[in-house]
């Protein structure tokens, strides 16, 4: 059973769609308990070096594969696969695996001659003690992380290719694991390295967990270098805008770091893991609901069938508010609770509290132009349209990288700047992308479009009023919020009455959405079928 449920395919949306979602929830949920951990045996301070570390690494890793697997490598391996010629999609695969692996030694060869240096441009705030342990953190991260990185990302393109979603959704979920097992175990003896060694472990636990499962659909790597085959130059022609976005984005976090830790000790931690928080809901709700859509809008282009693609559109972007919207003001409203209950251990104090609870607040203003983003973005390269998006992408980046300049070394204001010039620049860049779209599909049904958006945002605003309330009156008469469980009381209590007042008032002005909640928790009875589905399905094939 065990075997058909992880090697089986997800062939429907709905079984694919809860696998990745479940997996997601997981991942974040080990995320924010790995972070816990983290501030339970480290003060922000301390923390600094580490969040920075991740700088490098994840410049070569993303700029590298985050470019290349999901824009290129997927449909181009795809495409040999749907035309059954899996001996050219292999050999294709090998191919891209071997030189992602000599671009990512060449980038991480450059990098670990230069981690001192870079380090030092990165961090200019730190001490040189930061700065020592941050390059030796640095370099064992690129030794021993990227490389596993780099082949388990490839491995779960292929798998997702055949429509295997669930291994590896897991991949992200056992790489949180491999950290938290050396925060639990290594911490007593390793100090502040423990969770560095534990990324490692996690890494290779990522791409491990592929193996015992690719001889399913008939992969195995064999090192080659092609350069001149016409896949490789298809990913590489069609990889370049989106790489190109994501170096720029990888520019701006960095930029982010050097502010961070120019305005003092703890600011780099606090900056990262208020923005860990903020990306939950967009994790959760927004980007599952863009990737489904995708085929669906990429249908109705190729069909010639746009009024379907604007109807498409919409419902999705709707769905995207309408789960988005009570999450942001939720952690507007909730902010110190949240971050309290999440990261308030012993080690993490009042004001790195108070000060990561104003960043996250911040943050969450932006949370539905960050969700339109991720669907506005797929409708444009639905349209084949690669470039605008990216375009505006770049832009936006820059733009936040000039905002968060003068806020920081202009106005001298704290770390929460960062969060409030991420979002202006994320609302007038989903602003923007809708007004291009609108202008490229021949214009959206006004009412259609705008009407939705003030009923949710009505229902949100209202319900982060109750919520206030219900928060205020329970500090005063009721808990006593230095203890953990009333901590979690309070949360719990003040979230089931937010919850219930947005239902409530998105069914009396009558929002579309809200069956969605039912159909939600309706599905959550049928986890064992819609798990299943598709593995009864794969068990009447033959081997291939």
């Amino acid at each position: 059973m065990l075997r058909r449920l992880f090697a089986g395919q997800q062939t429907s949306i709905l079984s694919a769609a809860f696998v990745i979602a479940a997996m997601v929830a997981a991942s974040r949920v080990l995320g924010l308990i790995r972070n816990r951990l983290l501030t339970d045996r480290f003060s922000a301070i301390d923390l600094d070096p580490y969040f920075a570390a991740f700088r490098i690494p994840n410049f070569i890793f993303e700029v590298l594969v985050i470019g290349t697997v999901s824009v290129a490598f997927i449909p181009v391996f795809t495409s040999f696969i749907s035309r059954h010629k899996k001996q050219e999609a292999y050999e294709l695969a090998s191919s891209a695996i071997s030189i992602a692996l000599v671009g990512a030694g060449v980038f991480s060869l450059i990098f670990l001659i230069f981690t001192p240096v870079i380090v030092k441009l990165i961090a200019p705030g730190f001490s040189s003690e930061k700065h020592e342990l941050m390059t030796s953190f640095v370099r064992l991260l690129i030794i021993f992380q990227v490389f596993p990185l780099v082949v388990g990302n490839f491995l779960t393109g292929i798998m997702q290719s055949f429509k295997r979603f669930l291994v590896p959704a897991l991949a992200p979920v056992v790489y949180n694991v491999g950290i938290i097992i050396g925060i639990l175990f290594l911490t007593p003896v390793a100090g502040l390295y423990a969770p560095v060694y534990g990324v490692i472990l996690g890494a290779f636990l990522f791409m491990l967990i592929h193996l015992p499962f690719l001889s399913g659909v008939g992969y195995q790597y064999k090192p080659r270098l092609d350069f001149k085959s016409a896949g490789i130059k298809k990913i590489g022609k069609l990889m370049l805008p989106r790489t190109i976005a994501v170096a720029v984005s990888q520019i701006d976090a960095t930029i982010d770091v050097m502010l961070s830790s120019v305005i003092g000790a703890g600011s780099v931690t606090i900056f990262t893991l208020a923005q860990q928080l903020q990306l939950v809901p967009i994790g959760l709700f927004s980007m599952p609901i863009a990737q489904a859509a995708l085929p669906t809008l990429s249908e109705y282009v190729a069909q010639g069938k746009l009024e379907r693609f604007k109807e498409s559109f919409l419902t999705s972007l709707h769905q995207i508010w309408f789960l988005v919207m009570p999450a942001s003001v939720f952690l507007m409203v909730m902010n110190v609770p949240v971050v309290r209950l999440v990261y308030g251990a012993d080690q993490f104090d009042w004001p790195s509290t108070s000060l990561t609870g104003d960043t996250l607040t911040y943050f969450a203003i932006s949370l539905f132009a960050q969700g339109a983003i991720q669907i506005l973005s797929r409708a444009f390269f639905a349209l084949q349209d690669s470039k605008t998006p990216v375009v505006f992408a770049i832009a936006s980046i820059l733009f936040n990288s000039i905002l968060s300049i003068i806020f920081v070394l202009g106005m001298k204001v704290d770390v929460s700047a960062l969060g409030l010039s991420t979002s202006i620049a994320s609302i007038l860049h989903a602003g923007i992308l809708l007004y291009a779209l609108d202008k490229r599909v021949g214009g959206f049904d006004r009412r259609r479009l705008i009407i939705p958006f003030i009923k949710i945002t009505a229902a949100a605003v209202l319900m982060g009023i109750i919520l206030r309330l219900a928060l205020e009156l329970q500090e005063d008469l009721i808990f006593d919020t230095t203890r953990t469980l009333s901590l979690i009381m309070l949360t719990g209590v003040a979230s089931s009455l937010g919850l219930f007042t947005y239902l409530f008032l998105a069914w009396f002005f009558n929002i579309e959405e809200v069956i969605l909640f039912y159909r939600f928790a309706k599905k959550l009875t049928r986890v064992k079928d819609i798990l299943f589905e598709s593995s009864r399905e794969v068990s009447n094939e033959r081997p291939t």
